[in-house]
Order: C-alpha cells, then structure tokens, then sequence
C-alpha cells in the first residue's frame, strides 16, 4: 500500500473534520450567543474545550462508523473510496456552510461512504445504513422536537410566577452549563465519525488489523474539531440562532439541555451517529412553538428540512463522481 495514499486520506479526513468543527459549531453556541448568555469568542473558545474532552468519552460511534455500514475495502482501490467519501462530504460542507444552511456534515459522510462504495463495487450494509442512519435522521428530530416543547412547558409552569427579568439573568448564568453539555455531546458524537474513518484507513493500510482508536488518532482528530469549532461558522450561527426564532434565555437553555440529552443517550445507549444539526435545530422548533407556533419562521424551517433530506443522495453523488474521476486519473 502506498504510504503517500494513505497520509493523504489521513490528512483529508482531519480537514473534514476541521470542516465538521466549523461547520456545526453553531450547534453549540447560537442559542447561547443569540440569548447574550455568552459572548462569541468567549462561547468559541468554550465549544473548542469541550468538544476536545467530549471526543475522549466513548468509541461507540467511531465503532459503527468503521465496521457497521460498509464492508471495508482493501488495496488502492479501497483507499481510493475512502478518499471520494470524504472529498464529497467536505464538498456539501463547504456549500450548506456559503449558503448558511445547517445541514448535518455527518450525513453528508454517510452519503460520501455509500455513494463512494457503490461507484467502487463495494458492499454496503444496508441494515446497518437503515438502523444506524436513516432511522436515527427521522427519529432524533421528532424526539428534539416534542421534548423540547416539553421541557420547555416544564420550565414556564415551574417559573410562572417568578419575576421575569430575574429568572432571564438566572437562566443566562444556566446556558453556559447548558452550552457547554451540548458541546461535549458533539465532541463525543462528531469526533467519533471521523475516528472511525482514519482507522478504516489504517485498516486498509495494513498498519493495524483491530479496530481499536490509537490515541494520536483520538488526538488528532479531537484537535481537529477544536480548532474548526474555534475558527467559527457565523453564517449557519446566525440561521439556528436568530432566523427560525428569536430566543430569550429560558428557550435556550430549554432546546440545549433537550439537544443534549438527545445526543448522550444515543452514544452511550444506542452507539448511533446522530446528527447534533438534526437535534439542536428541532429542539429550537419545538421550545418556540411554545410561544405559539407562528413564531417559529416555518418558512426557513422548511428550507433547512429540505437540506437535510438531500444531504446524504448530494453528498453520495459527488463522492461517486470523485471516485470515477480518482479512478480514470490513477487507474
């Protein structure tokens, strides 16, 4: 195996992941931001810590990522797959992200694997696509949604009679708590995804026969995100924070601790790549429509709907079109 391939895919794989971290760094902190609980470097640099020592809690994810949705491919062929997948996933990241559109960059590697896999002839395991992907994609937005019109209802009944302007700084001083249990849940969630990636690599390399994380790759990776979060990604924070609902401190802290639950029980419970876009974006529905439900700007949540439908088939086809391009270039 050709060490350059595979220093290459490595490399590729980790600014996907930087991607990642630019990307969904508004998962984090646009509520937080919006609200004024935090300020946005101050609520950036939080992001970056806690996704750093979120992506250090488990193997779940990265477990399902490596072994439970394609069949793992050798040779130069294998790495070739590898390299499409990402290339396409990097590519829909980087439109979603010019045009502000809080689409989930774990689908769109999800996509980039499949549509990757299939050009290439390789097995897919569609059980695991369906129980692990599909599944979770429809489920995970439901359960943001109704939970985080539950809890919200919890929170205004419990505070009904509080004074307002003194429950609104309380709830300020709980968003950075509660921001910062939702970046820890997408370090231990989007960190994951691509460690499962850069050990299919070293798979095919031949360099390990486990499946086991090595720590630099945990490092590496964990780093990575660390620094894509910090480096911010204001066009998407102003969509989730502002352009679906105005939130107020209470809102926040309710769609944060309802994403956040969301994402720990599906790592720890169910070892499944959620998308944090997915959990956090429907969260924020689901507490504005407590306010009433013509305050949540359904118009923008459609948009963002639709971009989640078409991320993984947009992702897959590109990856496809990579990897014919990959393989006509280098036989």
């Amino acid at each position: 195996m050709d060490t350059f391939a595979l220093i290459v895919t490595v490399g590729v794989a980790l600014f996907f992941t930087y991607t990642n971290g630019f990307h969904d760094s508004a998962n984090a902190i646009a509520t937080s931001v919006s609200t004024r609980a935090l300020t946005p470097r101050a609520a950036l640099a939080m992001a970056a810590v806690m996704n750093l020592a979120g992506a250090f809690l488990g193997s779940g994810v990265a477990k399902t990522v490596s072994e439970g949705l394609i069949v793992t491919p050798h040779g130069e062929a294998g790495m070739g797959i590898l390299f499409a997948a990402l290339v396409g996933a990097i590519t829909w990241n980087l439109i979603t992200w010019y045009f502000g559109l809080p689409s989930s960059s774990s689908h769109a590697l999800f996509g980039g694997m499949v549509g990757a896999a299939l050009a290439g002839g390789i097995t897919v395991f569609w059980s695991g696509v369906i129980e692990k992907i599909v599944l979770p994609m429809f489920l995970s937005p439901i359960i943001g949604l109704v939970l985080g019109y539950f809890v919200m209802c919890v929170i205004l009944w419990l505070f009904r009679k509080a004074n307002p302007h003194r429950a609104k700084r309380g709830f300020r001083i709980a968003q950075t708590v509660s921001a910062a249990g939702m970046a820890l849940g997408h370090g231990l969630q989007d960190a994951q995804k691509t460690m499962g990636v850069v050990v299919m690599a070293l798979t095919i390399a031949d360099v390990q026969e486990h499946n086991e994380i090595p720590v630099w790759v945990k490092i590496a990776c964990a780093a990575m995100l660390s620094l894509g979060t910090y480096a911010g990604g204001w066009r998407i924070m102003r969509t989730l924070g502002r352009r679906i609902i105005e939130l107020d401190p209470p809102q926040g802290f309710a769609a944060e601790t309802t994403a956040a639950s969301v994402m720990y029980t599906a790592s720890f419970m169910f070892h499944a790549p959620i998308s944090t876009t997915h959990v956090i974006t429907s969260a924020i529905m689901g507490v504005g429509a407590t306010k009433r439900v013509s305050a949540v700007r359904w118009g923008v949540a459609k948009n963002i709907i639709v971009g989640w439908f078409i991320t993984m088939p947009a992702a897959a086809v590109v990856a496809a079109v990579i990897y014919w391009a990959v393989k006509l270039v280098f036989g």
